[in-house]
């Protein structure tokens, strides 16, 4: 079995969505193990068969919305609202929509070749971190609140970030790439060590040790070697050279600790209220812009707060439901300034 190369174009997209097809087919007729193994060989040889299944599984969702919301419409008879005209045409309709429904019901069923091999899902609370050594010996750590999913099979070795933060130390595996699917991207590597952030709009990726592959949606592949990182979009991927200093801000959490250097109020409120199940809010839009430095236990957001106190015209006014709001301190301004 042939595998496109990496560098897609529109006739390979056409070409390994026909070939999807076909071996669907077979999937869907009694298939025997050998047939199985043929369709896991190739789903696993290409990064962008992965990033078809992410696609194919927000279609997934779609349809089941969509025979959902079928379900629950009830119409009088035709006879009573339509001509014999439209009667026809309203099935027509009906017809062409169940086979978009079906359309989609194929196609998202490519994902189920997932499950061949079993796979495992990791998640971790508020406020938790998590160490996971995988079968093949490399070590998954997850930050507070995040969630992935982790699928190995004879041919490849993938994990879906679903939300949060993962570290990975990449055990070595010529024979199966390491693959860490991100929304819309694949990060390809072995023998490795990285860092992936899913932030709001955007994904965050650090090397720390050795070379990734960064394969997004459209474009060609991206190589990030250590001390580099890159900031992923759907349709985009930026380069950066972070430096030993930023690395080691964006990894301290795996020492239990936010690092802040010269960040805003709000920006370092946000990193504590990942590990705080009420959060630090911002109640005067004067607060936000103030910066602030220093090095703090994920857990010492009471630290924070005073250290905010003590250095910066900040009170911090605690509520009954654990929550903290950041208000401006115009007497602690002035003396600032006479000073």
């Amino acid at each position: 079995m042939q595998a496109s190369g990496p560098g897609s174009n529109s006739a390979d997209r056409d070409s390994s969505e026909a070939q999807a097809a076909r071996l669907l087919a077979r999937l869907n007729s009694d298939p025997s193990p050998q047939d199985e193994a043929e369709i896991c060989d190739w789903v696993e040889s290409d990064p962008r068969h992965a990033i078809a299944f992410a696609r194919a599984e927000a279609a997934w969702d779609a349809a089941e919305r969509l025979k959902s919301a079928a379900a629950d419409i009830t119409l009088p008879p035709m006879a009573e609202i339509v001509s014999e005209e439209q009667q026809r045409r309203l099935s027509r309709n009906i017809m062409i929509a169940a086979a978009i429904a079906i359309l989609f019901f194929i196609i998202a069923a490519i994902v189920t070749i997932r499950t061949f091999n079993g796979v495992d899902r990791y998640q971790t609370a508020i406020g938790e971190l998590r160490d996971v050594k995988l079968d093949d010996g490399t070590v998954l750590h997850l930050n507070s609140d995040s969630e992935a999913e982790v699928r190995f099979t004879a041919h490849g070795r993938k994990v879906r970030l679903f939300k949060g933060e993962a570290s990975f130390d990449v055990s070595a595996d010529e024979a199966r790439p390491f693959d860490v699917e991100a929304r819309s991207a694949v990060i390809r590597s072995s023998d490795t060590a990285f860092n992936v952030r899913m932030r709001p709009s955007i994904v965050e990726l650090t090397v720390t040790k050795g070379k990734v592959i960064v394969y997004c949606s459209k474009g060609k592949p991206h190589a990030v070697a250590a001390g580099g990182g890159a900031v992923i979009q759907p349709r985009t991927v930026s380069l950066t050279r972070l430096g030993p200093k930023l690395v080691d801000q964006r990894t301290a959490w795996r020492a239990q600790m936010v690092e802040l250097d010269g960040e805003t109020v709000e920006q370092a409120a946000g990193e504590f209220n990942r590990y705080r199940a009420a959060p630090i809010l911002i109640g005067d839009s004067r607060v936000s812009a103030l910066r602030i430095g220093g090095r703090f236990p994920i857990g010492g957001s009471r630290e924070f707060l005073s250290v905010l106190q003590l250095s910066l015209p900040i009170r911090a006014v605690h509520g009954e439901d654990g929550s903290v709001m950041l208000l401006y301190r115009d007497e602690v301004a002035k003396a600032l300034a006479v000073n």
